[in-house]
């Protein structure tokens, strides 16, 4: 059982409205997760703004998937699995990739197995990463701002990840078919 309560737009705080109002704007509904957050004006603007920032970091539709999902995983959440799976969708990314990062499976190229390496290292230790795990990364073409933007999406995860696992956020309708666990 939940103890969140997830707004709508009627019943957000005040300073959230408009805050959701732009949720609805650019999703067709308010999703479950920003209902939550609506409880905090500003814990939402800055997930919002978090999240706009990232998808305009020097990451492709692809890493952009590589770090969500691979954070979404690692930590579990029900929630973000199957809306980053639908998004990623969205976004015309390749199925079979999706899936390798649902599964914990290889990533399809060594650069992308790259950053998801890197990424999980990020995740797990803290965001300390040796010098051979830099150098690895380095070694398929990226530089210290992808190093910086996994740190970006990895700062908007943490709100969503976190706040789903205390809210039990319910799985949008239109991402209960890609349903995870």
């Amino acid at each position: 059982m939940s103890h969140f309560t997830i707004h709508t737009i009627e019943s957000a705080p005040d300073d959230s409205k408009p805050l959701l109002k732009k949720s609805l704007k650019a999703n067709g509904v308010v999703p479950g997760l920003h209902g939550v957050l609506a409880e905090s004006p500003n814990l939402l603007k800055g997930y919002q703004e978090l999240h706009q920032l990232f998808l305009n970091s020097s990451f492709n539709a692809e890493e952009l998937t590589v770090v969500w999902q691979t954070i979404n995983v690692e930590h579990e959440c029900h929630y973000c699995v199957p809306a980053h799976t639908g998004i990623a969708n969205a976004m015309k990314v390749d199925p079979a990739l999706t899936e390798a990062l649902r599964n914990r499976e290889p990533m399809p190229t060594p650069k992308l197995q790259a950053l998801q390496d890197l990424t999980l290292t990020l995740v797990r230790n803290r965001g300390y990463a040796t010098d051979e795990d830099l150098e690895a990364f380095f070694a398929v073409g990226y530089g210290q701002q992808q190093v910086l933007d996994i740190i970006l999406g990895l700062s908007q995860k943490v709100i969503s990840n976190y706040v789903n696992h205390m809210a039990r956020t319910p799985v949008d309708k239109r991402f209960e078919k890609y349903t995870w666990q």
